[in-house]
C-alpha cells in the first residue's frame, strides 16, 4: 500500500492513477491536491500521530509530490505523538528545501516506510535526450547552458534554487523560494491571464491555442529575457525522491512571457507534465526544447 503525500500541480494524479488502486491519498490540512479525493489530512503537529495512521492502514511506502507552501510548526498545538519529534521538525523547518525534504525522508523511513520518488512510479514523467520541438538549439546556447549548470550547482550547493535564465553568456535571474513562475514573471514585460485553450481532452492544440500562442509570442519578442534560455537541475548530491525540477504547460507559456527560446535540462533529471502538451505549446511559440545527454 502507497501513501501519497500530495500537493498542488497535475503530478499527484498521475502518481495516483499509477498506483491505484492501493493508494491512501494524503495531504496537509488547507494544502490539498486540487482534484485528488483526500483519505487523510494531517498537520505537522500532529506528523506523530499521522505515521501510526499510515502503519494501522497498512502502507509500506511513500511518495511525496506536488507543490506545498511551507508550513509553520505551532507548539500549542502538539500531540503527544509528535512530541519527540520536535527537534527534528524545528531542524528541518531550519534548512533549505532540499535540507528539509531530506530530514523528511529519513523520518517517514526510521518509521519503517520505503520512500519513493514519484518518477519511479511514473517513469514517463523523465524525457530522454533529443530535442522533441520542431525549433532546435542553436550553437551559441550551448554556452548559456553550460554557464547555466554552473549557476544552478552554485545555487544548488547553498539550497537556494534549482533553475535560472541566461542569455549571451550573462544570467538574467536565479530562482528563489518563490519559485519558476515568479521568476519569469519578473522578466517579463506584461503578466496576462492565459485561457488555457489547450486543456482539453487531447494533446492537440486548437486553431484558437495556436493563433494566441503566436501573438503572445510576437508581443513579448521585447521582454527583459528575449532570446535566453530558461534552464532546470537538480541540485548537486540532491536526494531525488522529493522535489525534482518540474515544467508543464504553465512554465511554457510563463517562458514565452519573458520571451525565452526554450528550454534546457539533462535527461531524466527534471519532470515534464503532460510533454505531447508541452511540445505542442511551444512548438505554436516558437520556442525549443532542449533535453541534453549527460
Amino acid at each position: 500500500m502507497l501513501a501519497l503525500v500530495a500537493g498542488r500541480g497535475t503530478l499527484p494524479n498521475l502518481v495516483a492513477q499509477a498506483a491505484a488502486p492501493d493508494v491512501v491519498v494524503c495531504a496537509l490540512q488547507d494544502q490539498s491536491p486540487y482534484t485528488l479525493r483526500v483519505d487523510l489530512t494531517f498537520r505537522l503537529e500532529t506528523l506523530g500521530s499521522f505515521l501510526l495512521q499510515l502503519g494501522q492502514r497498512g502502507v509500506t511506502e511513500v511518495c511525496f509530490c506536488g507543490a506545498i507552501d511551507r508550513p509553520q510548526l505551532i507548539p500549542e498545538r502538539l500531540d503527544d505523538e509528535t512530541k519527540p519529534l520536535v527537534p527534528v521538525l524545528i531542524d528541518a523547518l531550519g534548512k533549505g528545501d532540499d535540507g528539509a525534504l531530506r530530514a523528511v525522508i529519513s523520518l517517514f523511513e526510521k518509521t519503517g516506510f520505503n520512500v519513493r520518488g514519484a518518477h519511479e512510479l511514473t517513469p514517463k514523467v523523465l524525457l530522454q535526450a533529443g530535442t522533441p520541438t520542431t525549433r532546435k538549439q542553436r550553437p551559441y546556447h550551448e554556452d548559456d547552458a553550460k554557464l547555466a549548470w554552473q549557476t544552478i550547482a552554485e545555487m544548488g550547493r547553498l539550497d537556494l534554487g534549482q533553475a535560472c535564465i541566461v542569455r549571451k553568456g550573462k544570467v538574467l535571474a536565479r530562482e528563489d523560494e518563490s519559485g519558476t513562475d515568479s521568476m519569469l514573471a519578473a522578466n517579463a514585460l506584461a503578466w496576462v491571464d492565459h485561457p488555457g485553450l489547450w486543456r482539453d481532452n487531447t494533446d492537440e492544440l486548437t486553431v484558437e491555442a495556436v493563433a494566441w500562442c503566436q501573438r503572445l509570442r510576437a508581443e513579448n519578442h521585447h521582454a527583459p529575457g528575449a532570446g535566453s534560455v530558461l534552464c532546470k537541475a537538480p541540485k548537486p548530491d540532491q536526494d531525488r525522491r522529493a522535489d525534482l525540477p518540474t515544467i508543464g504547460s504553465d512554465t511554457a507559456v510563463s517562458a514565452a512571457l519573458a520571451g525565452c527560446d526554450g528550454f534546457v535540462f539533462q535527461e531524466l533529471s527534471v519532470i515534464v507534465l503532460e510533454d505531447a502538451r508541452v511540445v505542442a505549446l511551444l512548438d505554436a511559440m516558437d520556442m525549443f526544447l532542449w533535453v541534453r545527454a549527460p
